[in-house]
């Protein structure tokens, strides 16, 4: 155990001194491969503003902290969500996972709509009656295992797929996670350490980045070149959080959490949330996010709140089966609407 605490004490530390090199700061926003992957699935923990990377619980945890997914106190999960994004895109997620005994194992896949899309040409710039739809999918593979009865580690796995017409980029992510409870051996404090979306540059090919020319050095007239596609980073993030859960009496409870986020292609971000629960049927939920390197200039399109519910109906029908719903206001889009229907067995 002295060894396990040693070793979170130096993770947290190390942390602290990469932040300084490890973010690239606003002026690189937007020139980050796979955005998909920035893009929170899930009701409960979006609705807590993202602020809760110490003590995710279940299939959600994929996403926010890898390490979560083993504090499951079901044998078995299933779980849905669909987001409205902005701009008539949409995210759908869909999870599974299962204690195997040695650990446990999950799957889930995000999958990103754009819609259709009209192939416009420079003589027919409103459309020439063709359509193409664009993919953007994040499959995933997740362990996750409780070392010590505190103590939870996860990793993930992700393949990345993209396809924009004739064009398509591949690549693999990877997530890391560590989750402590009773930290500093307080009851219902909890930390936890994430490192999201690491791995090597995405780069576009494919028949769509051909173009005829003729080479004035070569005899063989008008023919086909590929263009070389520049390679882009991903979108690498470090999130450090705490949570504090207090009983208030038998059937209320509240949920505080915060977490400190660095993000490599943007300014970095102070997240807090809370829960408040009733007789673990009736959820509400609120979170904010603060980043004090912003400011007018640079405006983010998301508000800094969220809000949301939840509903846990185990008692009414003697089956785990819950049904989040998360509120994100945008500053220049219709409000995004995530909805999440969750099963454990």
């Amino acid at each position: 155990m002295n060894y396990l605490k040693r070793l979170l004490y130096f993770l947290i530390i190390f942390i602290g001194s990469a932040v300084q090199i490890f973010g690239g700061g606003q002026n690189r926003a937007g020139t980050a491969a796979a955005p998909e992957l920035l893009i929170p699935v899930g009701s409960r923990y979006v609705a807590m503003g993202g602020s809760n990377v110490a003590n995710t619980v279940g299939l959600e945890s994929i996403f926010w902290n890898p390490a979560g997914v083993a504090n499951s106190q079901n044998s078995a999960d299933v779980m849905f969500s669909y987001r409205q994004y902005i701009a008539d895109m949409s995210m759908s997620y869909v999870a599974a996972a299962g204690n195997l005994g040695f650990g446990t194992i999950g799957v889930s896949f995000r999958d990103l709509s754009i819609g259709d899309i009209n192939v416009t040409t420079m003589d027919q710039p409103d459309g020439n009656g063709q359509i193409f739809s664009p993919t953007y999918f994040v499959l995933g593979l997740t362990y996750s295992n409780l070392l010590t009865d505190r103590i939870s580690i996860g990793v993930n796995v992700n393949l990345i797929n993209e396809s924009w017409d004739r064009a398509k980029a591949n690549g693999f992510s990877f997530d890391f996670g560590v989750q402590y409870r009773e930290f500093f051996s307080i009851p219902n404090l909890s930390v936890g350490i994430a490192v999201k979306n690491l791995g090597g540059s995405i780069q576009y090919g494919g028949s769509g980045l051909f173009v005829s020319a003729n080479d004035p050095t070569s005899e063989r007239g008008v023919t086909y070149y590929q263009v070389a596609a520049a390679e882009f980073e991903l979108p690498s993030t470090i999130s450090l959080g705490l949570s504090y859960v207090r009983d208030i009496n038998e059937d209320n409870k509240v949920a505080v959490s915060g977490n400190f986020q660095n993000n490599n292609f943007s300014y970095d971000n102070y997240k807090i949330g809370a829960e408040y629960s009733y007789k673990n049927i009736l959820f509400v939920r609120g979170g904010y996010s603060y980043s004090p390197q912003s400011n007018s200039a640079t405006p983010d399109i998301f508000q800094n709140y969220t809000a949301g519910f939840g509903i846990n109906f185990e008692s009414f029908t003697d089956v785990n089966i819950a049904l989040d719903y998360a509120y994100i206001p945008v500053k220049y889009f219709d409000a995004n609407n995530t909805f999440t229907i969750s099963m454990g067995f």
